[in-house]
């Protein structure tokens, strides 16, 4: 089973360790003391808080794309007929691809705010091969 510390459970939520701490202290993320009287969190349980939280996203009524990344555009590099746009979505990088037209009609510049929306048939997940056990 997954156990994971304050930090490690923050850098997977996008969030600051200290909100993780205010969220265990307030009793919405349980969480024990391992060994060393570090709070840890199990595995289960920091999955079943971050499932919680996606119902929160108005577009999963209006969308059958269920992953949504928010973020910063960073580039956009743009020829006569394509575009391609960078956005930083916290630790993710995102690029996509896409005609002129829709990027000069979306108004995407570095500095704006956007979001990637990824509908996929092939997903390929890899695991970091730390020490989660």
């Amino acid at each position: 089973m997954a156990i994971f510390h304050i930090s490690e459970a923050a850098d997977l939520l996008g969030v600051s360790a200290d909100t993780v701490r205010r969220w265990v202290d307030s009793g919405r993320l349980a969480a024990d003391r391992d060994a060393a009287g570090r709070r840890s969190i199990d595995g289960a349980d920091l999955a079943a808080f971050m499932r919680a939280g996606t119902g929160e996203d108005p577009a999963r009524r209006t969308s059958s794309a269920r992953n949504r990344f928010r973020g910063l555009v960073t580039e956009v590099v743009r020829d006569r007929v394509m575009a391609r746009v960078e956005i930083q979505a916290g630790p993710h990088r995102v690029l996509s691809l896409m005609s002129r037209e829709a990027a000069d009609e979306l108004g995407l510049e570095v500095g704006s705010v956007a979001t990637a929306v990824v509908k996929s048939t092939n997903v390929v997940v890899e695991t970091g091969g730390g020490r989660h056990a």
